[in-house]
């Protein structure tokens, strides 16, 4: 059938019509940004989880010793591994294997392994979709970490908090849309491992120290709120007679916006860490009262205040207890590791249920786990403690809540624990996944950088659509 030119404008009408209010809509967004970099941006479709919440276990955590439990370990307890080892397997590649000193249990409806580490997260496995076939590309901390947070080993690449507020900006306006909650030490890799690499400086993460000052530099140094004012305009007004006469300059635009910021923090910060309108139920609970859980257990519930508020992406450091080297327990891992769950095991379940009984954690996704595992094999001497070395080819995270499906085991390690084989999920698959459950679609969250195209998840990525809700 012969259409006419003019039946084909007619009912293409709307068609460029759209395509004109698309035009203008962008326009306008890229102009919000230039103004506010945490202007709300539309997620590609409709998205399970507002805010996400990241555990970092920073060190390790031995796989075969919290959620995936191996009885092989402990009938063949000091035999060689009969498992091939790669090439660019750890240090003790020959060590004896290593039986588990802790027992599991059964728990939940979803009757999920849990080890004795872990016996409040455990109260909440029907909650958890446990990932038992991560794999990373690194077995080095520095490489591993910044693998975890930015899809590459490379250092100056933005980091997933970075990426996800640039994707989607944040609901508010008085704190930043990313940050970090320093409970323990940075990781190695420092700074950039939170850093915004190739995107604009504003996306970057915000490190909220311990303390009664947790920001620096935020205190007023004006006693006059007016003198203060009088004083950020005249900033302001240089700065923006900077770019102006310079051009587009993304660390000069994100100091404008931090100056605001930072105005606004000074009120928002203390109203934060006050506490105020939290129970001592609920400070019991998050484990206050306990000098053991008090310095994690703040941290979770200042992380929920600060969801509540709109921030989106909140990252938790694992505490570092005296005398045990974060997670990394090359020898007796036994003590470091009971040490490091008896800090963090209250806090986080306590952070789960009460996300739960306020209506939050449909919509806010935490994420558990650190770089890589510990392997099934020894390593050290039984006089100061067998321990485990690192370990990248099969480990364990979690999520719960934002979209995640509760009560999932998904995938498998070898019967010793050494490979992942069964439901294999990658690094990449795990950032994939993140951003979906956000509303984004990995492929399309993109920045121009080096000539082509940059994602987070590179040219790789998969969602994980098993333990999706």
């Amino acid at each position: 059938m012969r259409i006419s030119r003019r039946e084909i404008l007619r009912h293409a009408t709307n068609g460029y019509g759209m395509l004109a209010l698309s035009a203008i809509l962008a326009a306008e967004t890229r102009t919000n940004r230039a103004v506010d970099p945490m202007a709300l941006c539309a997620p590609h479709y409709t998205p399970k989880a507002k805010a996400v919440i990241f555990l970092f276990m920073d060190g390790g955590v031995s796989h075969v010793d919290s959620f995936d439990p191996k009885p092989r370990l402990r009938t063949e307890n000091g035999k060689p591994i009969p498992v091939k080892m790669p090439s660019t397997a750890p240090n003790a590649v020959n060590a004896a294997l290593y039986g588990s000193p802790f027992d599991f249990r059964k728990y939940g409806q979803c009757g999920a392994d849990v080890s004795d580490m872990y016996p409040c997260v455990a109260q909440c496995v029907d909650e958890l979709a446990i990932v038992r076939s991560m794999v990373s590309d690194h077995s080095e901390h520095t490489a591993g970490n910044y693998f975890m947070h930015s899809g590459t080993s490379q250092q100056g690449r933005p980091s997933m908090g970075a990426w996800v507020t640039y994707g989607l900006g944040s609901e508010c306006k008085n704190l930043p849309g990313f940050v970090v909650m320093d409970t323990g030490m940075i990781p190695p890799g420092g700074m950039d491992v939170f850093g915004s690499g190739f995107l604009p400086a504003s996306y970057q993460g915000t490190l909220f120290r311990k303390g009664k000052h947790p920001v620096a530099d935020i205190a007023p140094r004006e006693t006059n709120p007016q003198v203060q004012r009088g004083k950020l305009d005249l900033l302001r007004s240089l700065d923006e007679g900077a770019l102006a006469r310079f051009g587009a300059d993304s660390k000069l635009e994100a100091a404008i916006s931090n100056y605001e910021l930072a105005f606004r923090m000074q009120s928002e910060v203390p109203d934060l860490l006050s506490l105020r309108g939290e129970s001592e139920i609920t400070r019991k609970m998050y484990g206050l009262d306990d000098p053991e859980t008090q310095e994690f257990g703040l941290a979770c519930l200042l992380a929920r205040r600060m969801v509540e508020r709109g921030v989106r992406f909140v990252e938790l450091l694992s505490p570092r207890r005296p005398g045990i080297d974060r997670w990394d327990q090359h020898t007796n891992v036994k003590r470091g590791h009971t040490v490091n769950a008896k800090a963090t095991d209250q806090p986080m379940a306590a952070l789960i249920k009460d996300l739960k009984s306020r209506g939050m954690l449909d919509e806010t996704l935490l994420v558990w786990g650190g770089e890589f595992g510990r392997t099934p094999t020894g390593q050290g001497t039984t006089e100061r403690g067998i321990g485990r070395d690192h370990h990248p080819y099969g480990f364990t995270m979690w999520l719960a809540g934002g979209g995640a499906k509760g009560g999932t085991i998904h995938g498998a390690t070898d019967e010793y624990g050494y490979y992942a084989v069964d439901k294999i999920v990658h690094v990449h698959d795990l950032h994939a996944t993140i951003l979906h459950l956000l509303g984004v679609d990995h492929t399309r969250l993109t920045y121009p950088f080096g000539g082509r195209d940059m994602r987070l998840t590179d040219v790789h990525g998969n969602v994980v659509k098993e333990i999706l809700a």
